[in-house]
């Protein structure tokens, strides 16, 4: 196959980022008849598997650096990508190139050629677009002889496609609503699909502080046997806020383990919900060097001081101060809130640019952000059918709010539209989904 040929293969699937499952959508069996097919490729390296409704993917990319810091090669799964679909499956921190992607898509194309037992279509024909990256993440991986793998689910846990892997420790990172659709409409039922991904006898890490959550955790581990490790039980973090001003000042955290105390740490990452990741991540290392495997705490050190995820909090301008971030639902969009508030004091007007998906509260998320800004803008994402019409956002406006609201065709001209309202001193934010932010952060990175 050529790139092009590649990629049409695998984008005429069925694609639940596009489209909302409904009852009965997700299941186990295809991708475990793949993976089969292909000499089940996940067994062949160690694996983080994280699970939750916000900040996974975060974790997940701590984890992989400070596992790439002491010196393991290291591949990291997550999705959606911001930009290339490559980005969803990178080794020591690279994107797999466009030839691997073909030849890896190529193997997974001839695996799904025969029927599926009892059937008389070929596997091809019942993948899912999910399906086959997470068969091309575990391949891409095992060819390229990782040591160790952060897997991030996709969807739930359960059933996402994902969870046919035996991993050394579980991860759950958070509980909130989203998804509601398809995985519930109470925190209770969505805990219930996130802790599908515990496995017997191995150690689950959960950083869920919802109370009603933890026990559907609790009970899930008990349940299997599974040992657990939670927030505020067994591990718990002091945060000291980054500062952005003349002279910049990272965040620090200290994270206090079952084991021991560790020193305040330097992050990357901005805001108090990543200090709650990071020691979310440090409780799931410190599973592992329980379980005999060494990780230095040089190596916990160095990779939280350089972890890099972009579109959290990304800072991508001064003057005026340019934010992007892909905050897409009520939780998310308070972190980020909480995080300006801490870190990033603006002596002018702040901007919003938003937009969002049709599947998300949206009245939620700017009842959250509009308080905090001078005007919004908003604008439609192009890169995913799910996007809500500027029209509709309008509708969602908080009663009473000061926050001047206008529109924008598209991301790029919104944020033309912001930066001639700006000044130096001024903030340009954005944020209400990851394909917002990524349909903008090149035309940002362009901009320099």
């Amino acid at each position: 196959m050529t790139f092009d040929e590649a990629l049409q293969y695998w984008h005429r699937r069925v694609d639940f980022e596009r489209k909302t499952p409904q009852s009965g959508d997700l299941k186990l069996r295809n991708i475990t008849l793949l993976l089969a097919r292909l000499g089940d490729p996940q067994r062949r390296f160690r694996i983080v598997h994280l699970a939750g409704s916000k900040g996974k993917g975060s974790t997940s990319a701590m984890l992989d650096a400070i596992l790439r810091a002491q010196g393991y090669r290291v591949g990291l799964f997550t999705s959606p990508h911001l930009v290339r679909v490559e980005e969803r499956i990178q080794v020591d921190g690279e994107p797999m190139s466009p030839a691997e992607l073909i030849a890896r898509l190529d193997d997974i194309r001839e695996a799904g050629c025969a029927p599926v037992p009892g059937e008389s279509l070929p596997l091809n024909e019942s993948l899912t677009f999910f399906e086959i990256a997470t068969a091309l993440g575990f391949l891409h991986f095992a060819l390229r002889r990782v040591d160790w793998a952060a897997i991030e689910v996709g969807l739930g846990g359960r059933f996402d496609s994902t969870n046919v892997v035996l991993p050394e420790v579980a991860v759950i990172t958070s509980i909130s609503l989203d998804h509601t659709e398809t995985l519930g409409d109470t925190v209770a039922k969505i805990a219930f699909e996130k802790a599908g991904i515990v496995k017997a006898g191995r150690p689950t890490v959960s950083g869920v502080d919802d109370a009603p959550a933890r026990e559907v955790i609790e009970k899930r581990c008990r349940d299997v046997g599974a040992p657990l490790f939670e927030s505020g039980r067994d591990f718990s973090f002091v945060h000291e806020p980054a500062h952005f001003d003349i002279a910049d000042r990272p965040a620090r955290v200290a994270i206090a383990t079952w084991r021991r105390q560790l020193p305040a740490l330097s992050l990357k990452l901005v805001g108090a919900h990543q200090a709650a990741n990071a020691a979310v991540a440090v409780a799931a290392i410190e599973c592992l060097r329980d379980a005999g495997v060494p990780v230095t705490d040089n190596a916990i050190a160095a990779g939280l001081a350089g972890v890099i995820w972009p579109a959290r909090l990304e800072v991508l301008g001064r003057k005026p101060l340019v934010l992007l971030d892909c905050a897409h639902n009520v939780a998310s969009a308070e972190a980020l809130r909480d995080a300006i508030v801490e870190s990033l004091p603006v002596r002018g007007r702040r901007i919003l640019i938003f937009g969002g998906s049709r599947d998300k509260d949206i009245a939620g998320m700017l009842a959250v952000l509009t308080p905090l800004f001078d005007d919004v803008i908003f604008t439609r994402f192009g890169n995913n059918p799910r996007a809500v019409e500027v029209e509709r956002l309008f509708e969602w406006m908080p009663m009473g709010t000061t926050c001047q609201a206008h529109g924008a065709s598209d991301p790029a001209a919104a944020f033309a539209q912001a930066s001639a309202r700006a000044g130096a001193d001024d903030m340009i934010c954005v944020a209400g989904s990851v394909f917002l932010a990524g349909e903008l952060r090149p035309l940002l990175l362009k901009r320099g």
